[in-house]
């Protein structure tokens, strides 16, 4: 790191698809960036990644090794693989210091938040180990490899679950496991009955095999995948500290032009909409990254 400034004009802390492509954006027009990145993006244990045009059914890992290999081509560009601990305004407001866990300090005129969220599943034994497998959460990003086959729901959400297996009908053929039906809305159970939806309320015990539920009857029904609303939390708090608004969803409040609450400070990728989607994530980043570039030359409105 000693090759580059102290004082850069960006530092970015998240180095996924949202960070990467931010970065691009201001190393092509000269800027000095440094991203900052934990090394554990969301979608880590899924194999394949899907929806995402030119890279349809690459591996995560891959997009995201191409994509760095690609950004250490631009000589502006500085990437530390760490976790960055603490954030402040100093020099009146001027620019921004960030700390590392390490115990590293950098500075920079602009700051752009992409580190993304942290998914809580529910304490169901044999969820964690198969999450991004076979317990999924976009079926926009899995759902077509099922081959409209056995889908299951864990309705641990606020409606039941009921929402998730509404839109999963269009997948495949859908048990809902609900213990506590009366969450479900009557006019969303009228609904759910149309589309065949199976409704379980036997307790979900386990899952084995690939993603088989097994419930407190003893009975075991074979899916082919589960799927699950886990609670998304940012991944860290820099937000907070820097007094960046949240959203009730716990998002970072962005406006437009992905700037915060807090002048000079912008957030994308899902630490600003909890998208999970790869291409969406992509296209936050190009734009946070050209906002920020027009912020640094003063036109930003």
């Amino acid at each position: 790191m000693s090759a580059h400034p102290e004082l850069f004009d960006v530092i970015i802390v998240g180095g996924s698809y949202a960070g990467m492509s931010a970065a691009l954006q201001l190393l092509r027009a000269r800027r000095s960036v440094l991203v900052i990145d934990a090394g554990t993006p969301r979608n880590r244990n899924a194999l394949a990644a899907h929806g995402f045009l030119g890279r349809e059914g690459m591996a995560p890992s891959d997009i995201a090794a191409q994509s760095r290999a690609e950004l250490m081509r631009y000589p502006t560009l500085a990437w530390l693989t760490g976790r960055a601990v603490r954030a402040e305004r100093v020099d009146g407001g001027k620019r921004f210091q960030i700390q590392c866990e390490a115990g590293q300090g950098f500075s920079a005129r602009r700051l752009i938040l992409a580190y993304g969220v942290t998914d809580a599943l529910p304490a169901i034994d044999g969820l964690a180990e198969r999450w991004g497998r076979s317990v999924l959460h976009c079926p926009y990003c899995h759902g077509y490899e099922l081959q409209e086959g056995r889908i299951g729901v864990v309705g641990c959400s606020d409606d039941g679950g009921a929402g998730q297996a509404l839109l999963l009908c269009d997948w495949g053929n859908v048990t809902l496991f609900c213990r506590d039906a009366a969450r479900i809305d009557p006019a969303q159970k009228a609904r759910l009955d149309a589309c065949g939806v199976v409704i379980e309320t036997t307790p979900l015990l386990r899952v084995d095999d690939t993603a088989t539920a097994v419930l407190a009857d003893g009975r075991r029904i074979v899916t082919d995948a589960l799927f699950v609303a886990p609670v998304s939390r940012l991944s860290c708090d820099l937000a907070e500290q820097l007094g960046c608004g949240l959203q009730d969803a716990g998002c970072i409040t962005a406006d437009s032009a992905k700037q915060t609450t807090v002048e000079g400070v912008f957030a994308c990728g899902d630490a600003a909409r909890m998208a999970g989607n790869i291409a969406l994530s992509v296209g936050e980043g190009a734009l946070a990254g050209v906002a920020v570039h027009h912020s640094l030359v003063g036109l930003l409105d």
